[in-house]
């Protein structure tokens, strides 16, 4: 690694990721940084040489970390990222602020973003990935977006910029988004809390939150989440075709495919990076040779392999 700016945040020569990731997987950071702020974050970045990848990780919940690490810089953004500011219908946070937590602010002050409550993550995720449940999608709700670009300037963006689709967004590489404004439709906060306490007790009792997991493992094959209404067709849920391939439940070391909901991939205790990413292919072969149909990974992998 080449010598790094000067910073007022924190660096971290080879920084064990396995610990910062919901699965509890992979190998270290060969730097891991910690901005004190966007102006530090600029600084950094602005100097940092061109060449030297980066990486900004949020909560890890929808990552699988290799076991041979990650070169480059990894950035992760925490106090100082996290302000949850409310104007009427608006509702403008930091990109490490939890969905949950924004979930619950914004229920306070009568704002709609319940479908954010039982998305595990925090908004800058929520954001590149247009993450979603129960038929409504971060789009639906997103006015702007703060980034601070690979070159250490900041920009702001708006949904034309990023291109909104199913579990994904066009950002420009390398940039590091630090803030985002939501708009949600009024409502009462009484009924907005009651709502999202109703949502949880069904997650609860559908997927394996006591799991070491990363939430969903493949996007659906039908290109949009669950709606939550009685009238949802599966056919086309990623869970579905792996059940009718016969792999709920299916193993590779340490690694599985949740009895509970088989399209969530779970640790189970000792599994490595490699035992996970290798089940998931096992996974999208068989699921392709049943029903023709390629599942698409949801969890990102990133890093690189074990030489071991």
């Amino acid at each position: 690694m080449v010598e790094l700016p000067q910073v007022r945040g924190k660096l971290t020569q080879r920084r064990d990721l396995s610990a910062l990731t919901w699965l509890r997987v992979g190998g270290p950071a060969e730097v891991f940084f910690q901005p004190a702020d966007i102006a530090d974050l600029q600084d950094f970045l602005r100097e940092l040489p061109a060449d030297v990848p980066v990486f900004p990780m949020g909560v890890g919940s929808n990552l699988i970390v290799r076991d041979g690490g990650l070169s480059g810089v990894v950035i992760r953004l925490g106090r100082g990222f996290n302000d949850i500011e409310i104007g009427g219908d608006t509702v403008t946070v930091g990109a490490a602020a939890l969905d949950a937590q924004v979930a619950r602010k914004a229920a306070d002050a009568g704002v709609d973003l319940t479908f954010l409550r039982t998305i595990p993550g925090s908004i800058g995720g929520g954001v590149r990935m247009n993450a979603g449940c129960y038929g409504s999608y971060v789009a639906d709700v997103f006015v702007s977006a703060t980034i601070v670009t690979r070159e250490g300037e900041l920009r702001n963006l708006n949904a034309d910029d990023l291109q909104f689709a199913y579990r994904q967004t066009t950002l420009p590489k390398g940039a590091v988004l630090v803030s985002a404004t939501l708009r949600g439709p009024k409502g009462d906060p009484e009924v907005l809390h009651a709502r999202m306490a109703d949502q949880l007790a069904k997650r609860d009792a559908s997927q394996p939150t006591k799991e070491r997991s990363a939430g969903s493992t493949f996007r659906n094959p039908a290109g949009f989440s669950s709606t939550g209404q009685a009238d949802d067709v599966m056919d086309l849920k990623a869970w579905k075709v792996i059940d009718n391939a016969g792999l709920r439940g299916a193993r590779l070391g340490g690694a599985q495919m949740s009895e509970k909901h088989s399209n969530f991939m779970i640790n189970t205790g000792d599994a490595t990076a490699a035992d996970l990413e290798n089940l998931g292919e096992e996974v999208r072969k068989k699921v392709y040779a049943d029903s023709g149909i390629r599942l698409e990974w949801e969890i990102m992998r990133i890093g690189v392999a074990s030489a071991n």
